[in-house]
């Protein structure tokens, strides 16, 4: 009996790494997800109003520090320990690309591109986002996901770039950066989902950033002229509280559980979603072709869903974290 349940007990500690209900079930992770998709669809149209108010850098410092503020309250408040010395580079890398890199470009490019032009990014995000991870983690989804993947993104890509009719913005280089960074830090901090809390994850990159986000608000508030209105300021504290910080708890949360490649599959449909938020905020123009773009998009998330269901269930392909 003793050789059993010290067999029990190894067993559990090497499939859970982290805390045992990370992997609750495909459905919770499938909504919290796709509830992290529904926060990062207003986060163009909400940088469009806060450059009402702020200057691109000032914007986008000021948005890091107070994510950061609200995370560090929350580190504090449920008296987290302070990560593994092995998992601050992973963290490092969130914070470059999810905390910084991609608000930072994106900010920059939406100066002089559309909300709807640069949702072109997102639709290209879910299949960066899997390579990535494939090439991070060693995953091999089976090849109807990649089918089903790259046809998603091929839908959602030419529906974008005919919204914004097919002309390229002088912004493209900043959007196709911002694409390559926040890729590498949507599947770095998948990863470590798998080994610590989802808030967390995006808590500890938040304040990792924070000393060189209150550098660049510094630097930047005393040359960017400031005009507060009413939609700065939402605009500013949705990108900060609800993009930033509660839109990446969730994210990071329902990818440590349905796995990093299926879950930023759901993330097709955020174009879509942004498109509406731009004509009901900003009043961009969509065009009538946007329910059929839509229906295709969300065949194409039945499709990656189920073959990834498929192969979780045999190899663990599509998990987060090598264990």
């Amino acid at each position: 009996m003793t050789v059993k349940n010290s067999a029990t007990v190894q067993t559990t500690i090497a499939v859970a790494a982290g805390p045992p209900r990370v992997r609750r079930s495909p459905g919770g992770g499938v909504l919290l997800a796709g509830l992290g998709v529904l926060a990062f669809s207003l986060t163009f149209p909400s940088t469009v109003w806060g450059l009402e108010s702020f200057g691109p850098w000032s914007l986008v410092a000021l948005r890091s520090v107070l994510a950061a503020l609200i995370a560090g309250c929350a580190l504090l408040v449920g008296r987290v320990p302070l990560p593994a010395r092995r998992h601050w580079a992973g963290l490092a890398v969130v914070a470059g690309g999810v905390v910084v890199g991609f608000p930072l470009l994106t900010t920059l490019a939406l100066q002089t591109s559309t909300s709807s032009h640069a949702a072109v990014v997102v639709g290209l995000l879910p299949l960066t986002t899997a390579l990535l991870s494939a090439l991070r983690t060693g995953s091999r989804p089976p090849r109807a996901f990649w089918a089903a993947a790259l046809a998603g993104a091929a839908v959602v890509i030419v529906f974008t770039v005919q919204q914004s009719g097919g002309k390229l913005s002088a912004g493209d280089l900043y959007l196709f950066g911002a694409l390559l960074v926040c890729a590498a830090g949507y599947a770095e901090g998948g990863r470590l989902a798998g080994v610590m809390a989802g808030w967390q994850v995006v808590g500890w990159a938040l304040v990792l950033a924070l000393p060189l986000a209150v550098a660049g608000a510094a630097v930047a508030l005393p040359f960017e002229p400031v005009h507060l209105t009413a939609h700065g300021v939402v605009g500013l504290v949705w990108v900060a509280a609800g993009s930033t910080f509660l839109g990446l708890y969730v994210w990071y949360r329902g990818m440590a559980e349905i796995g990093v490649p299926r879950a930023s599959q759901l993330q097709l449909a955020q174009p879509l979603l942004t498109l509406v938020w731009s004509f009901l905020a900003l009043g961009e123009r969509v065009s009538a072709a946007a329910p059929v773009a839509a229906v295709a998009v969300l065949v194409c998330i039945a499709v990656t869903q189920r073959a990834g269901s498929r192969s979780a269930g045999r190899t663990r392909a599509d998990a987060p974290v090598e264990t």
